[in-house]
């Protein structure tokens, strides 16, 4: 882990830094279109095909319903996957929308109603690990939103079966298909719709470079989908102090340094923390990772930065806008409001980021590459769209028709302009009869 200093580095110098590593999307979309092709002009089958090409298993059936699905899973896995889905679904129903109604003049009434997206996509990763915590991420908002079609899309195993627990949650949160298949594939079977997987509206989800690729170029075509965000590698940067632990802020770091070699990994800390006890922590802990070949190689590209004070450092922070952001310092709290940028935050030395990837309630579905300036990680309301209504009493057209009629007239729309005065036209000729 390369180590820099922050007074002595020029803005081109920090910019450097804040860059991800780029993705060669021009190859990739090129290998993606014709699986989306394929996919839209033979459905089903060709899906099994690229399963089977892929995976190197054809599961029969290809799609099933959860919920006609008889799931049962041993007590000591059952108990921390309901523990876990228990408190994301808390946070997440306090999120749903309030009703919103404001009479802006007399006799004008506006409101704003949500309404769920009927038709929702989920893409659980597979391959190396399953990741149930992904499905209760995403489909616990979905359910709470109100999705009326929830298809689950992940790669079956070898046997090709899908995991009891995947199956578990699917059945929790009311999935109503579930797609044994995964990548580009996969995405595009959700987003064009096949014989048996219907056609969503929007997808969510993270995946490898071949599934963001996808989702972007079906977001960008006739399909007519939405995706969640855009996504890169997973990244963690901790800001730490001389009260930090360097075995926890060690730990911290390889936690997300065994996502993948391309993962991202920094090291933000006054120069009172004790950066070499922090190496050797890492070295030490490494040899107990069963990933350690991936960790290294992320914590090898991965950098650390010395500064002068805290406030050098969230200004640092808010300048990468990391995925998630763990604030290793006595009273954490209390850099709250320096935060500008971030996709989900962790403070003090009792919080690491496995408590969000896992179990404390909120979504470790989070914006990636420097997103996090304009993106927001996954909630309730990314499974809903807001609807404006506005009513106008006789009076209220009385009170607005002129501002409108002048402001139309200003644009030169006469027709939006006459929809107004004819109308205020048979309320005048009312009163005087």
């Amino acid at each position: 882990m390369e180590s820099y200093n922050y007074n002595a580095l020029s803005e081109e110098d920090l910019d450097q830094l804040c860059q991800r590593p780029k993705m060669d999307f021009k190859s990739i979309f090129g290998e993606v279109q014709p699986i989306i092709d394929r996919i839209e002009k033979e459905g089903d089958s060709g899906i099994l095909k690229f399963t089977e090409k892929f995976d190197g298993v054809r599961p029969d059936p290809q799609v099933i319903h959860p919920a006609e699905l008889d799931v049962e899973l041993d007590e000591e896995t059952m108990q921390p996957i309901d523990t876990a889905f228990k408190n994301i679904y808390r946070f997440h129903k306090a999120q749903l929308p309030m009703p919103l109604e404001v009479e802006t003049m007399p006799g004008v009434q506006c409101k704003r109603v949500a309404r769920p997206i009927e038709r929702v996509g989920l893409y659980i990763p597979g391959g190396t690990a399953i990741l149930p915590s992904t499905l209760m991420m995403l489909g616990i908002p979905a359910a709470l939103a109100g999705c009326k079609t929830i298809v689950v899309a992940t790669p079956p195993q070898q046997d090709g079966s899908i995991a009891d627990e995947i199956l578990y949650i699917a059945k929790k949160i009311g999935a109503t298909h579930l797609l044994k298949a995964g990548g580009a594939q996969a995405v595009a079977g959700m987003a064009l719709g096949t014989g048996s997987v219907p056609k969503v509206d929007k997808i969510f989800g993270p995946g490898n470079q071949y599934v963001t690729a996808a989702k972007m170029v079906l977001q960008n075509s006739e399909a007519q989908i939405a995706i969640d965000m855009p996504a890169g590698p997973s990244e963690v940067l901790v800001i730490a102090d001389d009260s930090a632990n360097p075995e926890y802020v060690a730990a911290d770091l390889l936690s997300q340094a065994e996502h993948g070699t391309d993962s991202q990994v920094v090291l933000v800390a006054t120069e009172e923390f004790n950066f070499s006890a922090c190496q050797n922590a890492i070295t030490q802990q490494l040899d107990d990772l069963p990933r350690k070949e991936m960790a290294e190689k992320a914590i090898d590209q991965s950098f650390s930065l010395i500064v002068d004070n805290l406030e050098d450092a969230f200004k640092f922070s808010n300048r990468y806008a990391p995925e998630h952001l763990i604030v290793q310092c006595d009273d954490a709290e209390q850099w709250q409001e320096h935060i500008m940028n971030a996709g989900s935050v962790f403070f003090g030395h009792w919080t690491p980021e496995s408590a969000g990837d896992y179990a404390s309630g909120t979504n470790h579905t989070l914006p990636t590459y420097g997103y996090a300036r304009m993106f927001s990680g996954v909630s309730v309301d990314s499974f809903i769209k807001q609807i404006t209504m506005q009513t106008l009493s006789e009076n209220g057209l009385r009170n607005l028709g002129p501002t409108i009629e002048k402001l139309a007239e200003l644009e030169g729309l006469d027709g939006h302009k006459n929809a107004v005065s004819i109308r205020i036209k048979d309320l005048t000729n009312q009163t005087e009869s």
